[in-house]
């Protein structure tokens, strides 16, 4: 069973934008190089980067609890944050501590967050702030996917159009059947040199209830889910068992 890679992409930054990806070189047992290194703390989290632990991703500014997350389109170019928002461009140097505290502050204010004090950017390498981190190391470095055509048949369920990007994938893959991700756990997924192994079924939050283009919440999709399919589950958890490079358009061996 053959399909392709669609788009690979990574979130230098838990709950901000995507950066799409020409190239990615994937090492065993690791995740994809930059994801989710940083993010913002919010007050009280609890996060000490010199011990960190996995915590539930509200205890971070995300979009599970802050739609308008979504009407930002942001970018980490080394230590170069950059938000382009509705009133214009900001960028900041966060190796720079007074740019970082103000960074906290334009979120916090745009955000309307409501908190005692603005978050922290935080980064404790190589812990990753990947959502299933609560769920056991192995997962922290875990790799998401997602079967395009698996997004199309919930689509053609309910009558809507549904942005993949909602789902926030580091590799969206063409031309496998729809669901054959959820149903195929431990199976392998090759690519050029990389094998990649299923481990786990990704059940969705309401971060997916955001539209990514208008960061309104306008289609409950767990709800939706459950109510079509009989679960939450949309995209699969893999782990890096060869490592090697991946680019759009290669072609992949699932099964």
């Amino acid at each position: 069973m053959t399909a392709r890679i669609a788009r690979l992409q990574r979130f230098p930054i838990k709950g901000f934008s995507a950066e799409a990806l020409e190239e990615v070189n994937l090492t065993p047992g690791e995740g994809v190089p930059g994801d989710r290194l940083f993010g913002f703390a919010r007050h009280g989290s609890g996060f000490d980067p010199k011990a960190p632990q996995p915590l539930p991703k509200d205890r971070f500014v995300v979009l599970l609890t802050q739609a308008a997350l979504a009407g930002l389109r942001t970018r980490l170019d080394g230590q170069t944050f950059t938000i382009e928002a509705p009133d214009g461009l900001h960028r900041f140097e966060m190796a720079n501590s007074a740019d970082r505290a103000d960074a906290a502050r334009w979120i916090a204010a745009y955000l309307d967050l409501g908190d005692p004090e603005p978050p922290t950017y935080v980064s404790a390498a190589p812990h990753r702030f990947t959502d299933v981190s609560v769920v056991s190391p192995q997962l922290m470095n875990a790799i998401s996917i997602l079967n395009l055509a698996s997004v199309r048949d919930l689509e053609q369920r309910l009558q809507v159009p549904i942005d993949p990007a909602r789902f926030r994938a580091n590799i969206e893959l063409d031309g496998l059947p729809a669901w054959w991700e959820l149903e195929n756990i431990d199976a392998p997924i090759r690519a050029g040199d990389v094998t990649l192994r299923l481990i786990m079924r990704t059940k969705r939050c309401a971060a997916t209830e955001v539209n990514p283009e208008t960061a309104e919440r306008d289609l409950k999709l767990p709800y939706l889910l459950r109510k079509e399919l009989g679960h939450m589950d949309m995209g699969v958890y893999v782990e890096v068992e060869t490592g090697g490079r991946l680019q759009p358009g290669l072609q992949v061996t699932a099964g």
